[in-house]
């Protein structure tokens, strides 16, 4: 969960600057910009809602002091909710025209989100993170994983690992040692790792 929230974060806090490096129509740029909006959106939605269905019950028959806890975060994935909302709602339209116009209520909508997470990731993490080490099986944390990684839309996963890995104090070396077989560290090295450097060059208007 720590790592999720770390990618989110880092994701959200580079997606205005990202809009804002949109030129006016460059519809080319656009989309870039909005395949990785499409991407982080999408992985909240799923990281949200592995919670709402997994998790919460689990803790309060497990944890039942916890109650007052999970009772607030779901009322923050209900705000944070909207946002995103808001943000899957009017991307086609920026997508499709890249105009200034149109990127006003993206940038509104993902400092909405941006603003939901600084509350309520921290309280998760202080709150609910340390009960779950202790309720949890290792086979129902796998869950969460692999239920993230199937939402994750066609064709993104490297991108979604690049995220990950990006958002590491190290840039990434010791999770994949600690997190990825051999083989499939070596694979990122030479297929992941050089697709997700030309989707940053895309992003970024380098390419």
């Amino acid at each position: 969960m720590l790592e999720i929230h770390r990618a989110l974060r880092r994701s959200f806090d580079e997606a205005t600057a990202l809009v804002d490096g949109v030129a006016d129509g460059d519809t080319k740029h656009a989309t870039a910009v909005a395949t990785q909006l499409n991407l982080i959106s999408t992985a909240l939605h799923a990281h949200h809602e592995g919670e709402d269905s997994r998790l919460w019950d689990t803790v309060t028959d497990r944890a039942p002091a916890c109650v007052l806890h999970v009772d607030r975060m779901k009322r923050q994935h209900a705000g944070m909710l909207a946002h995103l909302e808001d943000l899957d709602r009017t991307l086609p339209a920026w997508r499709a025209t890249a105009t200034r116009e149109a990127a006003e209520p993206i940038r509104s909508a993902i400092h909405g989100v941006s603003a939901a997470m600084a509350e309520h990731f921290p309280d998760e993490e202080a709150t609910i993170v340390p009960v779950m080490e202790h309720v949890l099986t290792q086979r129902e944390e796998s869950w969460f994983g692999k239920h993230g990684r199937a939402a994750t839309p066609k064709g993104q996963l490297w991108n979604m690992l690049g995220a990950i890995l990006a958002a590491q104090p190290d840039g990434g070396a010791a999770w994949l040692k600690k997190n990825m077989p051999g083989p499939v560290a070596l694979i990122w090295r030479w297929i992941g790792a050089p697709r997700y450097a030309r989707f940053r060059a895309a992003l970024e208007g380098r390419s």
